[in-house]
């Protein structure tokens, strides 16, 4: 019997919960499952956790925590990790677009020797505006990244206990897990699936938070900003002295003064925008050091049913 962990992050989830278990318990039945279930309540304003605590009595080996506040997606997926104690623990969402019948496939896969196996997304069944925003910066994160990152890979995965462990030393406040994942190392494999849409709803992922995980995983993984601001102050400084030098060949060689006063003004625009931008992405980078030296907790939990 295999003692299977599988964390899933809830939000505003409360109409189909009960159609996500299902689809775990079905596997659970089927594979014999030694099973614990880790759903953690993101701050939900509908009845989620209501719907958790009723759905314990039918579910003994549920467990359901609450977090205080919507805390965000990464950091829920984060604190069920920290609440899993099975040899091999799973990440899925709480709409069933990665479908819990694919993880006897990814089982399979670590069984062969591998440490992680997670879900490489070859087709998704959104708009293709969504898609093709997806895949570019996925494309884009790996291009600069320091590691090398897998492309079209979210959070589905199964893993070991011991890379769980591992992942859990690195206690960032703004956590990229796909990333982290990819950065402890051990053996990992691809798997290819077809991503469904969502069984009901809407997704809680706006275009705010998806632009908040690119940020932490471009912010985290990559030094590339820098190298970037570093290159435009010295093209900046290149065409200051360029600008410079042919002002002076003019005035000692055909005695023209300093002249086009829109030419100026655009130079002190473009400067002081470029200023402003390099100050704006050393600062990400500051105020990521300053958040993670307040040592808060990266979570507050609001109630725990075991």
């Amino acid at each position: 019997m295999r003692n299977l962990s599988i964390v899933i992050p809830v939000y505003q989830s409360a109409s189909f919960l009960h159609k996500t278990i299902e689809a775990v318990d079905a596997e659970r039945i089927a594979w014999n499952w030694n099973l614990e279930l880790v759903l953690v309540d993101d701050g939900s304003k509908d009845s989620s956790f209501e719907v958790l605590k009723d759905l314990k009595s039918k579910y003994p080996y549920l467990k359901a925590i609450k977090l205080s506040r919507n805390f965000g997606h990464q950091i829920a997926v984060k604190t069920g990790l920290h609440h899993t104690t099975g040899d091999y623990i799973a990440i899925i969402d709480d709409d069933l677009q990665d479908p819990p019948n694919l993880l006897p496939r990814f089982l399979d896969v670590i069984d062969k020797g591998y440490d992680v196996a997670f879900g490489i997304r070859k087709k998704r069944k959104e708009s293709w505006l969504k898609k093709f925003m997806y895949s570019s910066f996925y494309r884009l994160l790996n291009r600069i990244s320091d590691i090398e990152l897998p492309l079209d890979s979210g959070d589905f995965c199964v893993m070991t206990k011991n890379v769980k462990d591992n992942m859990l030393l690195l206690d960032e406040q703004n956590p990229y897990l796909r990333g982290i994942r990819t950065w402890v190392g051990f053996k990992q494999i691809g798997v290819e699936y077809e991503r469904s849409e969502r069984i009901e709803g809407t997704s809680g992922y706006t275009l705010k938070k998806l632009l908040k995980i690119a940020r932490d995983g471009i912010f985290s993984f990559s030094s590339l900003p820098l190298k970037v601001i570093t290159t435009l102050g010295n093209v900046g400084l290149l065409v200051s002295a360029s600008y410079m030098i042919y002002l002076l060949v003019k005035y000692f060689t055909k005695g023209i003064g300093v002249e086009g006063f829109s030419t100026i003004v655009f130079l002190i625009i473009f400067f002081n925008s470029l200023l402003l931008i390099c100050i704006g992405v050393v600062g990400e980078y500051i105020y990521r050091i300053y958040n993670e030296v307040h040592k808060r907790p990266f979570t507050v939990i609001e109630e725990i049913i075991y």
